[in-house]
């Protein structure tokens, strides 16, 4: 009988339940507490409500309402825990067993039920996605794949999943994209803009899109990947090529022989798994240069947008712009100034202001040429390379510095390199000497951020040459 077939009627109440995203944080709650039992079949029914009311206890319920109830039952701040747990055991969510060694029942979760709280957790926790649909991941399958002597061909179908799952969040991410190029286009003022370019740079896909191309950048991977898939294939090839040498020293149709014939069927299966990971992974190169090139229309988009309010105005600005730009495309603006000037009262004629008029205070008054006479001075002993500002630190300082933390001949800064002030001043002018040449003849890779006992904060970078 499949998993399907063996979910109750009313496992699907849940849904159909007002309080249903209650139910499946505590599912999760429970799930994860489960781990840690004691009893091999499941946490007891009194842990079960103790991790219930722990949970509860984050909710942000109002128990003091008369229309808290689940299915007609009154639901109060005392018998939460235990009517919740009821009802996940009635809809079959949690399964309850006598457990002997205990002499207590004992609640665990069906097969089905798993596979649920675990997509209720990811739903609530979208950190563990990540590791799903991480390049890093691919690459430590293969890689595991080719060090271990079983070559189990599970491992390579992990490996496959994960870069089809990598795929689709690419494929997702631009979808993404593509929605927020509809809502930029929708907004008519900089406010909306600015909600927009912080939703797009907060969400998920973009916190996602910041891991591939830093942490786990597509480019630093990318030909250790190819380099182990055709390790791999080189492999199954000659482990398949010994395994058909060695078949014609054995006799037809016994153990040995169709041992070796399972071999060689392995060896085919994991050839055609390489082969649709090595195409899984073209697709995945050429949506990731894709997404870059949509994420680079974006942002021109974006400036495009502000520009063309900078010169259409802001359709929700105040009634005062608004009423000077009547003014200047009406031909009786002098007429209307007058008349608005005798109702206003005020106090001086108006004066126009244009785009290289100088600000200046209201009272000023424009002041009369004095000229001081001269004040004759003693020559000074001072030399004049006195006033000339000097560097803080001369070039060889600098180079010392940088030969200090060379490792094989490239430049690293680590948690050691800095102490201080100095050698952030230092570091700050190795940093402005080496991305005024990085693109001619040096190789900038970022690392992690660092921070001294004294407060100082610098980012971790490695100089090598190309």
């Amino acid at each position: 009988m499949s998993i399907k077939n063996r979910i109750p009627k009313e496992f699907y109440k849940l849904f159909n339940s007002k309080y249903v995203e209650y139910f499946q944080r505590i599912l999760i709650a429970l799930y994860e507490q489960s781990a840690s039992s004691y009893s091999l079949l499941g946490l007891t029914e009194e842990e079960c409500q103790d991790t219930i009311e722990m949970e509860i206890s984050t909710f942000t319920m109002d128990f003091s309402q008369s229309d808290l109830e689940e299915e007609g039952e009154l639901l109060t701040r005392a018998n939460m825990e235990s009517v919740m747990l009821r009802k996940l055991e009635e809809w079959g969510w949690l399964r309850k067993d006598y457990d002997e060694s205990l002499n207590c029942y004992v609640v665990s979760f069906p097969d089905y039920s798993q596979m649920f709280t675990e997509l209720f957790g990811r739903l609530y926790n979208e950190e563990s996605s990540m590791e799903r649909e991480s390049l890093l991941t691919i690459y430590s399958h293969l890689f595991t794949y080719h060090s271990s002597k079983e070559k189990d061909n599970e491992i390579l179908k992990s490996a496959l999943q994960s870069s089809k799952a990598l795929l689709q969040m690419l494929s997702n991410m631009q979808e993404g994209i593509r929605g927020f190029f509809e809502e930029m286009t929708k907004q008519k003022t900089f406010l909306g803009i600015q909600e927009v370019l912080v939703q797009e740079m907060n969400n998920t896909d973009s916190q996602k899109y910041a891991i591939l191309t830093t942490t786990d950048s597509f480019y630093r991977y990318k030909e250790e990947v190819k380099e182990l898939i055709d390790q791999n294939l080189m492999g199954n090839e000659a482990r398949k090529q010994e395994l058909l040498q060695r078949r014609k020293e054995l006799e037809a149709d016994s153990f040995a022989w169709r041992r070796n014939e399972r071999g060689v069927q392995s060896c085919d299966e994991a050839m055609e798994i390489l082969f649709q990971i090595n195409r899984e992974f073209d697709g995945i190169e050429r949506r990731y240069n894709r997404l870059i090139d949509q994420k680079r229309v974006f942002a021109k988009r974006a400036a495009a947008r502000i520009r063309y309010i900078l010169a259409e105005g802001d359709v929700e600005e105040d009634h005062t712009k608004a009423l000077i730009r009547l003014l200047n495309m009406s031909d009786r603006k002098d007429e209307i100034l007058k008349k608005l000037g005798e109702r206003m009262g005020m106090t001086e004629r108006f004066a126009v202001l244009k785009e290289r008029s100088f600000a200046k205070p209201r009272d000023a008054k424009k002041k009369a040429f004095e000229p001081q006479e001269l004040v004759k001075t003693g020559q000074s002993e001072e030399q004049l390379d006195e006033f000339v500002v000097k560097p803080l630190y001369t070039k060889a300082q600098i180079r010392e510095f940088r030969r200090q933390n060379e490792v094989d001949g490239a430049f690293q800064v680590t948690k050691d390199t800095v102490h201080t002030v100095e050698d952030l001043e230092k570091l700050l002018f190795v940093w402005q000497e080496a991305t005024e040449i990085a693109q001619e003849t040096e190789e900038i890779v970022i690392g992690e951020e660092f921070t001294t006992e004294e407060g100082l904060q610098y980012s971790g970078f490695t100089i090598r040459r190309k």
